[in-house]
């Protein structure tokens, strides 16, 4: 491992120079990361989803508890750790004398994470800022917007807690007119998903807010299609990409949208309470920081960083997340993680009384799924769950769905999964017959 005089020099170095902070990685990670590459090398994403070598290597990485199964990776991530090592080094070098070291040193290599999350997003480093997650980049767009009373937003009743709130708060202060669509879901069919958007617009539409990936259920909504559809009628585009960022293999430019936002520490697995937005260029002016500075109405991106004191050793461990996901790759972690979805649902859908409320289908879910056990409340279900079988999922009740949520991650392996399969047909087995 360099020694901490090493990690200091290279980290100055780094700061005031121009490349990219170095990642730090000891030549055991160095070694592990290039093994990925060279492993996965000319092997399709498809054919490396089933390939236990490979992904029992990837397990190792994460510190995760041998002895209770996390299924709720939807919620939060864990960081592999050298995410975890980055994070504390910075950390202790913060606390050498936090003023200077946060301010002088780690501040400056914003700059530098910026350009590496803009090459991982697709998009200029110019469109991007860094803040603490979706919520905090959703509401700075929502509450930014130049709405006056009349102007229609459409939303959906799927769409997250957080951000309805954040509307309803618009609704209530300024007299804006919430459209609110309720999907059927889970759907497979996108001429009904956009169609239920289209349906909607009105020539006073100004604003469609759109959940890439619905957290509930797993629903991957047709993003493009519904930016486009509005576009054409010169309505603007929000995405909340809080559970599609890092979990599915895109870009955001390939999305279509106007306004974006997602948390890092879901599925890029960096530390918790860390995200960014994205502004198309010409957009930024439209938008008021949140948190004001001297231009709140300017076209920089930067204009909504001024968050004052943050965790800069979190931030900047952003940057050793991003190349353990390169490392991985996009495609080949979707696969994985549809490949791990459709394991433990398939099998359990043949158990009596269970019902899989989430497509099997790649182009409409990935990683989260949703089942239910008839005549069984939520609760029923995930206090064995936890209590006798030790696997931790997340039960959910709102508005038509009651069920719960199951979150695999790329270090859960299909025995973990047969772990929740018989764990599932135990407890339907003793369910309440009427």
């Amino acid at each position: 491992m360099s020694s901490r005089r090493s990690f200091f020099r290279q980290l100055g170095a780094a700061a005031t120079g121009s490349l990219a902070l170095p990642a730090f990685f000891t030549d055991a990670e160095a070694q592990t990361f290039q093994h990925y590459q060279s492993y996965a090398a000319g092997v399709s994403p498809q054919a490396l989803a089933q390939d236990e070598d490979f992904w029992w290597r990837v397990k190792q990485d994460f510190t995760v508890s041998p002895n209770l199964l996390n299924l709720n990776n939807g919620g939060v991530s864990p960081q592999p750790k050298v995410v975890q090592d980055a994070h504390i080094r910075f950390y202790q070098y913060s606390n050498e004398a936090p003023s200077y070291y946060m301010w002088r040193i780690l501040d400056q290599g914003r700059e530098a994470l910026r350009g590496k999350l803009a090459d991982l997003a697709g998009c200029s480093p110019d469109e991007l800022a860094i803040n603490r997650n979706a919520t905090e980049g959703l509401n700075t767009i929502i509450f930014g917007l130049n709405l006056k009373a009349g102007d229609e937003v459409i939303l959906t009743k799927q769409d997250y807690p957080n951000m309805i709130n954040a509307w309803k708060q618009r609704e209530k202060r300024d007299g804006i007119k919430l459209v609110w669509l309720n999907l059927d879901l889970p759907s497979e069919s996108d001429d009904y998903l956009v169609s239920q958007f289209v349906k909607a617009f009105t020539p006073r539409t100004k604003v469609v807010h759109i959940t890439h990936i619905i957290n509930w259920v797993g629903q991957i909504l047709p993003a493009r299609k519904i930016a486009d559809a509005a576009r054409q009628r010169g309505i603007e585009t929000i995405c909340d990409g809080a559970h599609s960022f890092a979990h599915l293999d895109y870009k955001i430019p390939d999305l279509g949208v106007d306004y974006y936002a997602t948390s890092l520490h879901k599925w890029l697995c960096a530390p918790f309470g860390s995200g960014m937005m994205y502004i198309r260029r010409d957009k930024i002016k439209n938008v008021w920081a949140l948190l004001s500075n001297t231009e709140p109405d300017g076209t920089d991106i930067r204009k909504f960083e001024s968050l004052g004191t943050r965790s800069f050793a979190s931030e900047m461990a952003i940057g050793t997340a991003v190349d353990y996901h390169n490392a991985i790759g996009s495609a080949r972690k979707q696969a994985r993680l549809q490949y791990l979805k459709n394991y433990w649902a398939e099998k359990v859908q043949g158990i009596p009384g269970v019902r899989i409320h989430t497509s099997l289908k790649p182009d409409y879910a990935c990683a989260l799924a949703f089942f239910s056990i008839d005549g069984m409340k939520p609760g029923e279900v995930e206090g064995p769950l936890l209590n006798t079988f030790k696997i931790h999922t997340s039960p959910i009740q709102w508005e038509s769905f009651s069920g719960l949520r199951v979150t695999p991650h790329i270090y859960t392996s299909p025995k973990d999964l047969d772990r929740l399969v018989t764990a599932i047909g135990d407890i339907a087995s003793k369910r309440k017959k009427s």
